[in-house]
């Protein structure tokens, strides 16, 4: 009981982190189950209804064809935060495993994959990410490839910075000397001890990561209409800005919201692990 009661105290000292937790938690459970927070079909319009603006029956109003925007905007969690956990989890391990070898191994390898690095780097994100969709093609796997590519730069650097810091350590020596192959040296002493500012960095690039899946979902290489997705949506509705507001703002709201709150838990999380 006391350290829930320690652990109340702290929460409400940190308002903010709260409301970036509870935002967070909405959003991924409406991409994992939808029907806790709508019963409505994000597919199915009903004419009579088109063009309502928000009121207790349609909490986001409706679109031009009367398919209620709160329900889509639910719905479209799945496939934005899908992308998005995915073009994470290619720019975590991809990236991380590059700045482990680069930091541990040194010499030419560390050089060669610096200089790969720094190109990444000189190229903004979004830019890179258009680029690379472009090739593979339309489709939210594609996108959360191109995504996770172009940001996996500043997860191998990141990662390089911690493992030379690792590496010094007198326990990392102790097992080298000791006879333990550099594998093992990797996995049981550099990498737990390099991993609290990289899984840091992940959060915030979740955020980063929601932003530009949005914003390729945005030009039409997301998912095929009408499958709701949070880009596609405030792309839909820009046509009709002058006479229904809701149709853009309510989506773009969410997205913002998401990614604010994940920098919020992200400087949190940052500021236990320094």
């Amino acid at each position: 009981m006391p350290d829930v009661l320690v652990r109340t105290r702290a929460a409400t000292r940190r308002p903010g982190l709260v409301l970036a937790v509870a935002v967070l938690a909405f959003a991924l459970l409406s991409a994992v189950a939808p029907a806790l927070f709508t019963g409505q079909d994000p597919l199915a319009g009903i004419p009579a209804e088109k063009m309502q603006g928000p009121s207790l029956g349609h909490l986001f109003g409706t679109d031009e064809t009367g398919r209620d925007i709160f329900a889509r905007v639910v719905h479209g969690a799945a496939l934005s935060l899908q992308a998005t956990v995915l073009a994470v989890l290619v720019s975590l391990v991809a990236g991380s495993a590059l700045g482990l070898l680069a930091g541990f191994r040194g010499g030419k390898l560390d050089t060669a994959i610096m200089r790969c690095v720094d190109v990444l780097l000189a190229i903004p994100s979004i830019l890179l990410s258009l680029a690379l969709v472009t090739a593979l093609g339309f489709g939210t796997t594609n996108i959360a490839i191109a995504v996770g590519v172009a940001n996996l730069a500043q997860f191998a650097r990141l990662m390089r910075a911690e493992v030379l810091r690792v590496r010094s350590g007198v326990f990392v020596e102790a097992a080298r000397a000791g006879g333990v192959r550099w594998t093992g040296v990797l996995g049981r002493h550099v990498l737990p001890n390099a991993l609290g500012p990289v899984l840091a960095l992940a959060t915030l690039t979740f955020g980063t990561a929601v932003l530009e899946v949005s914003a390729l979902s945005f030009l039409g290489y997301g998912a095929t209409p009408p499958t709701p997705e949070w880009g596609s949506l405030v792309a839909g509705g820009r046509g009709f800005l002058a006479t229904a507001w809701w149709m853009t703002t309510f989506p773009g709201l969410t997205v913002a919201a998401v990614v604010l709150s994940a920098n919020r838990l992200s400087r949190a999380i940052e500021g236990d692990v320094r």
